[in-house]
Formats: C-alpha cells, sequence, structure tokens
C-alpha cells in the first residue's frame, strides 16, 4: 500500500485538528522532489512543465553546492593556516566538534579544513534554518497556507554569505529580519520586492558592521586579523603614493589564481569564483536561472571597468582594477549567479532581464571605485537592482504597446 493511499484510509482517525491535511502536505512536499506533480491546471488553455517550485528549489541547493564546499574548505584553510603561523587556537565547543571530528588543525590535511570549515559553517546554517523557518511556518499557520520551499534556498545562501565569525545570535536576527521584514510582510513567497538572503545581510552590514565588516571577521580565528584583496584595494588607493593598487593586492599574498580558485579572506560561499562558475553551468543547463542577466551583468561589469582603466590616475587608483580581477575579487560573481537571478525579485521580461543585468555590473563597479567606505559594491548593487526591476519592467512593455500602436496607426 502506498504513503498516499494509507493517509486516506486514516484520515478519519487524523481528521481532529487538521493533521490530515498537515500529513498530506506533509506527502505532497516530498512527492514532489521525485516525481511529476499529481495536480495540473485544467481549462481550455493551460501550461504544462514537469518543473515545479520544489524541483527549481532542489536543483539551486544542487548548484550552489559546489561553492558550499569550497567556501567551507576555505574558511577551515585560512583558520589552520593562521594557527600553524602561531596566531591563536580554537577554543571552546567548537574545538571539542572537530576533535569529535577526528580532525586536527594541519593546513595541508584537506580532512582538517573540512571539519574546521563545517564546524563554523553548521552551527551558522542550523542557526538560520531553525529560525527562519519557525517564522516561515508562523505566517503559513495564520494564512492557512503550506510552507513555502522558497525558505530553503534562502537560507542556505543567507548563510553563505556571512562572515564564517559572525556571531549566532546575529545570524537569527539577520534571517529573521530577511523573512519577516523583506518577504512575509508583502505576503510571502512570491511577493518579496527584494532578495529575501540580501535584505538580512543588508541589515546586519549596518546595524552591526564591526562583526559584518573590517578585517578581523574573515578568518575564523579570535584576535586573528586579514584583509579582502578589495580593502587592500582600498586602502592603496587612499595612499597616493602608491598608484598601483594590483600592486598592492599581490603583495598582500592573493594572485588571480587565488581569487579564482577561493584561496583568499570572505563571506563563507563567495570566495571560489571557480565553484560558482559549475553552479552557474547547472543553472543554466536547466534553465531555472537567465542567462540574459549573468550575460548582461557580465558585460556590464567588463565595460565600465575598461573605460576606467582608460580613465586610471592617481587621484583615483582604483580606476585601475581591470575586469578579470572584479568578476573574482568580493562576491560578484556568486551575486550575479545566484541572487541577481531571482526570479521573484528580478525583472521578468526578455529586454528587462539585460537592462536589468547590465545595472547591476555597473553599479558594482561605480560603488567599489568611488565607495571607499563600502569596497564590495555587489550586494547593494543588486538590492537597487531589484527596487528598479519594476520600472523596468514597466518601461519595457510601455514601449512595446507605443511601438504596436504605431504599427497598426501605419
Amino acid at each position: 500500500m502506498g504513503l498516499k493511499a494509507f493517509l486516506a484510509q486514516q484520515r478519519p482517525k487524523f481528521s481532529a485538528g487538521g493533521k490530515y491535511q498537515r500529513l498530506s502536505a506533509l506527502y505532497e512536499a516530498t512527492e514532489g522532489f521525485l516525481y511529476t506533480p499529481g495536480k495540473v491546471t485544467a481549462g481550455l488553455t493551460h501550461i504544462r512543465d514537469a518543473i515545479s517550485l520544489k524541483r527549481v528549489m532542489i536543483i539551486v541547493c544542487i548548484a550552489v553546492l559546489p561553492a558550499l564546499l569550497a567556501g567551507v574548505y576555505n574558511v577551515g584553510w585560512q583558520a589552520n593556516q593562521a594557527i600553524a603561523a602561531g596566531g591563536g587556537m580554537i577554543e571552546g565547543w567548537r574545538s571539542l566538534l572537530v576533535q569529535l571530528l577526528l580532525a586536527g588543525h594541519d593546513p595541508a590535511s584537506v580532512w582538517d579544513n573540512l571539519a574546521l570549515g563545517l564546524a563554523y559553517f553548521l552551527p551558522v546554517y542550523l542557526v538560520t534554518l531553525a529560525v527562519g523557518g519557525f517564522w516561515e511556518v508562523l505566517f503559513a499557520q495564520l494564512r492557512g497556507r503550506e510552507i513555502s520551499e522558497g525558505f530553503l534556498v534562502t537560507s542556505l545562501l543567507f548563510a553563505l554569505i556571512l562572515p564564517p565569525s559572525i556571531p549566532l545570535w546575529q545570524a537569527a536576527l539577520g534571517i529573521s529580519f530577511g523573512v519577516v521584514i523583506a518577504k512575509e510582510v508583502f505576503g510571502g513567497t512570491g511577493h518579496n520586492f527584494v532578495n529575501p538572503a540580501l535584505a538580512g545581510r543588508a541589515f546586519l552590514y549596518f546595524a552591526y558592521p564591526a562583526q559584518n565588516s573590517g578585517d578581523a571577521v574573515w578568518v575564523a580565528v579570535d584576535a586573528v586579523s586579514s584583509a579582502t584583496p578589495l580593502a587592500v584595494a582600498v586602502r592603496a588607493g587612499q595612499n597616493i603614493s602608491d598608484s598601483t593598487v594590483m600592486a598592492a593586492i599581490e603583495a598582500s599574498g592573493v594572485s588571480w589564481w587565488d581569487a579564482f580558485v577561493g584561496n583568499l579572506p570572505g563571506s563563507t560561499g563567495e570566495t571560489s569564483a571557480l565553484a560558482i562558475l559549475f553552479g552557474a553551468a547547472i543553472l543554466l543547463y536547466t534553465r531555472v536561472a537567465s542567462w540574459r542577466i549573468m550575460l548582461s551583468g557580465l558585460i556590464g561589469m567588463a565595460l565600465l571597468a575598461t573605460l576606467y582603466n582608460l580613465l586610471a590616475n592617481d587621484a583615483n587608483p582604483l580606476l585601475a582594477i581591470p575586469a578579470h580581477w572584479h568578476l573574482v575579487l568580493g562576491g560578484f560573481a556568486f551575486g550575479l549567479v545566484f541572487m541577481a537571478t531571482d526570479p521573484v525579485s528580478a525583472a521578468m521580461t526578455n529586454a528587462g532581464k539585460w537592462l536589468y543585468g547590465a545595472l547591476i555590473g555597473v553599479m558594482v563597479v561605480l560603488i567599489r571605485v568611488h565607495n571607499p567606505a563600502y569596497p564590495e559594491g555587489t550586494m547593494l548593487a543588486i538590492l537597487f537592482a531589484n527596487l528598479m526591476a519594476p520600472l523596468i519592467d514597466y518601461c519595457v512593455v510601455r514601449v512595446n504597446i507605443n511601438r504596436r500602436r504605431r504599427r497598426r496607426a501605419g
């Protein structure tokens, strides 16, 4: 007897208190991951598609796994490097967790690096999942709706864009802001006008800058500071006598290949452009993400960065950062692949997607070059584009309507 038939047989027993409905919803949520949903549209004209919301979410989770694994390894490697250099030790329950995983602090050991990285990432993710899931369940119960699968992606992406050393209570506060303020108050999944994960990250950045920016938050060892390459570039740019920011970045021990592979300080999931590239290939192959947004964002960034290279001068040495460095530094690659392509908060029309992606690419370079107080740029650029997406789509639709009117009038 199948699970669905068993639930139907036991319906009288579970009818009280809505237990049957909840069990059925749990069954449908599980079934949707493996099989085509049994519910289809009815009528003279409708669309059939094997991809449901559940499958979209699970594809995104699979696509982000390479960046997750590379980021977790890098967190452990950065910390073990600092420990090997005499920079400190891991203490408390994280040290106990590393020991339970039969790991040490050898930066040359793959397992040691993964175990230490997991000791920092897993608690952040579990807190994010528990607190954000609580809000999702609460609002679903209040509205009498099924629990949305979209939070699985939101929680994972949010945990990956946080510094590895972030306090757990701040992770809980940030995901609460992202889920409640950026999504649920507007109607829940499908109604948010900005990306919830980025909204939560922005809240933490401006509310608690000491724990979400600076040099002391990227290496998971107490009292160890390590600047990101973008922070190094900003400091070099502020020193007019050092007109070559790229020389300053390379002098810090970070080559372009290190930045591409992910051997540099940064948020957990944003460091490895190579791993993010694998995720982008999965999203594009399955057509879950828009290639127009990714390509236009890349083109917009490359064009403005190249123009700035031609205008580079000692007054603003940051103009000299080339496009291939912008691609691998900070969260540009991660944001363009996983955040900018969010189908809810991005532009919907095809022409709008080109404008939307180009706006993100241009804004990233503008913020990085002209705002030394915020050298990253990607988060604010995507949030700004989220706000502009409805206007972009509106303008595209109006232009098409006016073009058709002129065609008919002619």
